[in-house]
C-alpha cells in the first residue's frame, strides 16, 4: 500500500458506551494472572473455530482466506508470549474439541481459566506506582467501551473525586465494539456477590468479565452462542448485535437484553440461557431498564417508534402483558422516574424527550424539542428530585428542571468531544457525569456539574435536604433497633 492509500484509510476513534461502577464493591488488589498453557491454546482453538464457522455460514470463499491468515497471526503471537506449540496435536492432548460441548451454565471459575500469579499483586513500597494499582474505598471505576480502528476494548478507568485523580487501571481486548456496558453483583459459578459486567457488542453473543481480575483474554462466561454447523450445535439467543443490557437487582439472576434482531431477551443468569423471549417490536430494541422498585416491570424502546413496558409476571414466548406508546420517532434512550415511579422519560432520534405517566395509555404527558439532533445521553437523577441531563449528537449537554407540565433549560455546555455518544451518572455523586464521544483527540471526559452557578443554584439545595432526610430516616431506624434491643434485654432479665 503506498502512502496516498494509506492518507485515505480512516483513523476511528470513539467511545459507544460507558458506566459508572459504585464504591466499595471493587478488589482492593484485582488479580493478576498468567494463562496456563492449555488454556491458551484453547482460546486460540476457539478464535480459529469461530473464524471458520462464520466463514461457513457467510459461504464466503475470500473470508475463509481471510480467517486463514488471521489464524497464522494469532498462533505466532501466542508462540512469541509463551513459547508453546498451539498445533493440532496440542489440541488433541487438552481434549479441546469437547470444549464447546460444555454445558453453558458451567461458567469459567478463575483456577480454570489461569493460575493466579501471587508475585503479581505486591508491590515494591518504592515503586511510585504502587499505590495506583490499589483501589481505595473513595474509587469509582469507569467502564469506558473503546473502539479505535480495528481493535476495541473496554477501559477500566479508576476515579477519586477527593485527590482529583482520573486514570486508566487496566483494560479488557474485545472481539467487537461494545455497544453496551451493564453492572451487576451476580457471578454465574460463584454463590458470593461479586464484581461483574456484561458486555453487548456488535457480536450476537453477551460476554460476563469479572472486574477484580486484570489481564484476562475472556470472560467467565458467555450468553448465547452463534451455533457450529460442524459440531451440530444450534444457535442461542440473539442473533444479531447487542444494543442495550439491563439487570434486575431485585432478581440478581436474570439479565435483559436487547438486540438489532428486534427481540428482547430475558436472560436465567444461573442456567445461561433466555428464559424468556419477547417478540413484540418491528425494529430493533436500543433501550431497556428494568423498574427501579418493581421487579416485574421492564421498559423498552425500539426505533419502531414506541416505548413499551411489560409485566414479566405474565409474561412467555408466547404471550406478553404490556403497554406501549407511540412516540413518533426512534427511541434512543429511556429512563424511570425515581421521585414519580409511575413515570418515565424517553428520548429520540428527532431530538425529543417525551415523559410519560405509565397510567395512560392514550397519550405522553409532554413531548419537547430539546436537541438539534438525536438525543443519545439521557440520565434523570435518582438523588435530585427534577434534574435532567441529556446530550445529543449535535456535540451539546443540557441541563432541565423536568416537572409534570414542561423541562426548562438550566445549563447548556459544548464538551468537545465530537459527536456525543454515551452519557452517565456517577451513583454516589449525582453532579458528576461521565461522556464519551467520536473526536479522535478528545473523546472521553469527566464533568462536575457544580463548576456551573445555575445547576449550583437550583439543585445543590434539593441535594441537600433529600441526604438531610435520608440521614434523618437512618437516625430513626438506628434509635428504634436500639430502644428494640434495650426492650428484649429487660425483657429477658
Amino acid at each position: 500500500m503506498d502512502s496516498d492509500q494509506e492518507d485515505e484509510v480512516p483513523n476511528v476513534n470513539f467511545v459507544p458506551s460507558l458506566l459508572f461502577v459504585k464504591r466499595g464493591v471493587a478488589k482492593a488488589n484485582p488479580d493478576k494472572i498468567t494463562l496456563a498453557p492449555e488454556e491458551l491454546a484453547r482460546i486460540i482453538n476457539e478464535a480459529r473455530e469461530d473464524l471458520d464457522n462464520d466463514g461457513v455460514d457467510n459461504m464466503d470463499t475470500s473470508d475463509d482466506e481471510e480467517n486463514e491468515e488471521s489464524n497464522d497471526s494469532l498462533e505466532q503471537t501466542a508462540l512469541s508470549v509463551n513459547n508453546h506449540s498451539t498445533d493440532s496435536q496440542r489440541a488433541d492432548e487438552y481434549n479441546l474439541e469437547t470444549y464447546d460441548q460444555e454445558s453453558a451454565n458451567s461458567g469459567l471459575h478463575l483456577s480454570t481459566v489461569a493460575v493466579v500469579d501471587p508475585t503479581e499483586n505486591f508491590q515494591d513500597e518504592e515503586d511510585s506506582d504502587a499505590e495506583d494499582e490499589i483501589i481505595k474505598p473513595t474509587d469509582n471505576l469507569i467502564l469506558v467501551g473503546h473502539v479505535q480502528n480495528d481493535s476495541a476494548s473496554m477501559e477500566v478507568y479508576i476515579l477519586n473525586e477527593e485527590e482529583g485523580s482520573l486514570y486508566v487501571h487496566h483494560e479488557f481486548l474485545l472481539p467487537s465494539p461494545p455497544l453496551s456496558i451493564e453492572w451487576l453483583s451476580f457471578d454465574p459459578g460463584s454463590d458470593k456477590p461479586g464484581n461483574v459486567c456484561a458486555i453487548g457488542c456488535m457480536d450476537p453473543v453477551i460476554t460476563l468479565w469479572d472486574l477484580d481480575i486484570q489481564d484476562s483474554l475472556e470472560p467467565i462466561c458467555k450468553l448465547g452462542s452463534k451455533g457450529n454447523r460442524k459440531k451440530n450445535i444450534p444457535r442461542m439467543g440473539h442473533s444479531d448485535a447487542v444494543l442495550d443490557l439491563s439487570w434486575n437487582n431485585y432478581l440478581p439472576h436474570i439479565l435483559a437484553s436487547g438486540s438489532v434482531d428486534r427481540t428482547v431477551i430475558l436472560w436465567d443468569l444461573e442456567e445461561g440461557i433466555p428464559h424468556t423471549t419477547l417478540r413484540q417490536f418491528e425494529e430493533k430494541v436500543q433501550a431497556l431498564a428494568f423498574h427501579p422498585s418493581q421487579a416485574e416491570t421492564l421498559l423498552a424502546g425500539s426505533c419502531d417508534g414506541k416505548a413499551y413496558v411489560f409485566d414479566c409476571r405474565s409474561t412467555t414466548d408466547e404471550i406478553s402483558s404490556y403497554k406501549s406508546w407511540s412516540l413518533g420517532a426512534e427511541v434512543e434512550r429511556v429512563c424511570w422516574d425515581r421521585f414519580n415511579e409511575r413515570h418515565f422519560v424517553a428520548s429520540t432520534n428527532d431530538g425529543c424527550i417525551h415523559y410519560v405517566d405509565i397510567r395512560r395509555e392514550d397519550r405522553t404527558l409532554w413531548k419537547k424539542q430539546v436537541h438539534e439532533k438525536e438525543t443519545t445521553g439521557l440520565v434523570l437523577s435518582s438523588m435530585v428530585k427534577g434534574m435532567l441531563t441529556t446530550a445529543s449528537a449535535d456535540g451539546t449537554l443540557k441541563v432541565w428542571d423536568l416537572n409534570e407540565q414542561d423541562a426548562c433549560l438550566v445549563y447548556k455546555k459544548n464538551p468537545k468531544i465530537g459527536v456525543i455518544q454515551c452519557l452517565a451518572e456517577c451513583p454516589e455523586n449525582p453532579f458528576t457525569l461521565a461522556l464519551g464521544g467520536d473526536l479522535k483527540s478528545r473523546n472521553f471526559c469527566v464533568l462536575n456539574l457544580l463548576d456551573n452557578d445555575g445547576v449550583s443554584n437550583m439543585f445543590k439545595p434539593r441535594f441537600d435536604g433529600a441526604q438531610s432526610s435520608s440521614n434523618i430516616v437512618s437516625s430513626a431506624f438506628e434509635t428504634m433497633e436500639e430502644s428494640a434491643n434495650q426492650d428484649v434485654d429487660v425483657d429477658l432479665e
